[in-house]
């Protein structure tokens, strides 16, 4: 379900919501490829299929960027934000991928607000905390802290 919120002052009130998971996106080697060419980052490991079958995990794997691409839409599944002039992003904070991501593999976004401050121009700044689940993982496929910036 997603959450739609209004305005600076609703924007503020979020801080510390949990926003639950986006829906499962495959991760399909189309993407995978389609990622490389506007990329740039065509290393084996991603695109070789043939050579990937016989590398570490039997199969291409998708980029780390990539899955950290869809925050922004995955985020849009659960929060819709309304009534600000401009949202811009900030930046990504502490960005890990512990787990390799594997053609064939599904992944889901968890989202929470961290925290909203104010910033400069009558904006608030959203930090927010994305988790990349791999379906049937133990680890996340990523963790990061997600920062917009939010002006009226």
């Amino acid at each position: 379900m997603t959450l739609t919120v209004h305005g600076i002052p609703e924007i503020k009130q979020l801080a510390g919501r949990d926003l639950g998971h986006s829906a499962w996106k495959e991760v399909t080697q189309q993407l995978i490829d389609t990622f490389a060419d506007v990329s740039g980052d065509h290393q084996w490991i991603h695109t070789d299929t043939e050579r990937a079958a016989h590398g570490p995990y039997g199969r291409t794997i998708a980029h780390g960027y990539m899955i950290l691409s869809w925050g922004i839409p995955m985020l849009a599944e659960l929060l819709q934000v309304t009534g600000v002039g401009m949202a811009l992003n900030y930046g990504v904070d502490k960005v890990r991928f512990p787990t390799p991501v594997p053609v064939g593999s599904r992944i889901r976004l968890h989202a929470s607000i961290i925290e909203v401050h104010e910033v400069k121009r009558g904006g608030v700044q959203m930090h927010r905390a994305f988790t990349f689940e791999l379906e049937g993982a133990a680890k996340p496929a990523s963790v990061a802290r997600s920062l917009t910036h939010f002006y009226p």
